[in-house]
């Protein structure tokens, strides 16, 4: 005879209502009369939980013998020295002691391996974040330059009808003075025009 599913839920550390979550979901099978095998249920509710989901007393009995086989596994298929010097690398970087992460062996434990990797995300993620800064440039600054880029450009077109008047006047055989007005005239409209495109920094 087993027990109940309130017994059981205080013996293993969940709420009832995990446990009737479990039992309908077909995590675990009740007996035939509808009361719990505490020894069978947990054989159940381990063989389908994932550890890293599991909280409360049994998850911390459940680390212990995921630990326990990770280090048998690692006994018949070993890590290769360059992953566990990865792990232990990026721990030392992160300043974690990556304590025994080189063991012989090759063991190294489930939640290492993980903090790891999450690390490993941290320093992805802020590598990524200064290559963004990097890109982004200030807006006040590039405005500015863009103005005084624009506005050296438009004196040097204002200085040229002076500059080039007399020459043009001599090749065409026309008044100087006059070749000197028209030229400024014709570039002060077409620098107008141009001053009314609208530049937009976003």
């Amino acid at each position: 005879m087993g027990v109940s599913r309130r017994s059981y839920a205080a013996q293993r550390g969940v709420s009832e209502a995990a446990v009737r979550k479990a039992i309908a979901t077909g995590r675990i099978t009740t007996l035939p009369d509808g009361t719990i095998d505490p020894d069978r249920a947990n054989a159940e509710w381990g063989a389908q939980t994932d550890p890293a989901k599991q909280r409360g007393q049994h998850a911390r009995q459940m680390g212990a013998e995921t630990a326990a086989g990770t280090a048998r596994a690692a006994a018949t298929k070993p890590v290769p020295q360059a992953a566990l010097k990865a792990v232990a690398d990026t721990l030392r970087d992160a300043g974690t002691d990556p304590g025994g992460t080189e063991a012989t062996g090759g063991e190294v434990s489930f939640l290492r391996a993980r903090m790891a990797n999450e690390v490993l995300k941290a320093q992805t993620a802020k590598v990524r974040l200064e290559k963004m800064k990097a890109e982004v440039i200030d807006r006040a600054r590039a405005t500015a330059m863009v103005f005084d880029l624009a506005r050296r450009e438009r004196d040097a077109w204002l200085n040229w009808p002076p500059r080039v008047a007399a020459n043009m006047a001599a090749e065409l055989g026309v008044d100087a003075h006059r070749m000197e007005q028209v030229l400024d005239t014709y570039l002060r409209a077409h620098l107008a025009e141009m001053a009314e495109v609208k530049i937009e920094l976003r």
